[in-house]
């Protein structure tokens, strides 16, 4: 079993993805820890130092090893994970995927009130400015979320409702 999550920063993957995983016993893998693990260095430095292009090359790079080895995970992906390569149709193809659809005024609270070392690209922005971007980011990578096998909409998408879905959707 392999499912990935796909949606904005912001949008519970990784908060989800820990809970229910933990629920179904399998792996949680993080694909950004997963990058920030294997270039021994954060996100952010990566963008600074080697540019996005470098990065979109790592991120699918090591994508590609989840999807093609043989275990049992669930991942939480970057915000921009399906929008890249062929990397959409690699998870299809490989397992299940699932859109958390989350309204862009939600994503700018959990932002602005959460850690702002966790999200340095939106730390700085007011909530009106930080909701346009978010609303931007949106419209710009909606066709590839929406190319996800499940679409889960609202502000309060919970575990239950996640697992429920993964176990309609996902062969044992």
């Amino acid at each position: 079993m392999k499912i990935f999550l796909i949606g904005l920063p912001g949008s519970g993957k990784t908060t989800l993805g820990k809970q229910v995983s933990s629920l179904l016993k399998i792996q949680f893998v993080d694909l950004d820890d997963a990058i920030e693990k294997s270039e021994r260095r954060k996100i952010a430095e990566i963008f600074t130092e080697s540019g996005e292009g470098y990065f979109r090359e790592v991120e699918s790079h090591l994508l590609k090893k989840w999807t093609e080895s043989n275990s049992h995970f669930l991942m939480a992906t970057g915000g921009g994970t399906s929008c890249f390569f062929d990397n959409m149709k690699m998870m299809n193809e490989t397992g299940t995927t699932i859109f958390l659809d989350v309204p862009a005024m939600e994503i700018a609270y959990r932002i602005s009130t959460s850690e702002s070392k966790a999200r340095p690209l939106f730390s700085k922005m007011s909530s009106d400015v930080l909701k346009d971007q978010i609303e931007t980011l949106r419209t710009r990578r909606l066709a590839y979320y929406k190319q996800s096998m499940q679409i889960v909409s609202g502000k309060d998408i919970g575990p239950k409702e996640l697992l429920a879905i993964i176990r309609t959707e996902s062969p044992p």
